[in-house]
């Protein structure tokens, strides 16, 4: 959040969060991280 905000300033910055539940992660990995961005 304060990474995103430093980089983007804080208008552009802001972001939403999403959390859903999994039995398991492909891969055996233990967290997901999902980005959207819109360069330009």
């Amino acid at each position: 959040s304060e990474l995103f905000a430093e980089v983007f300033g804080a208008e552009k910055g802001a972001h939403a969060r999403s959390a859903f539940g999994v039995a398991q992660i492909p891969m055996g990995c233990c967290v997901e991280i999902e980005l959207i961005a819109e360069v330009g």
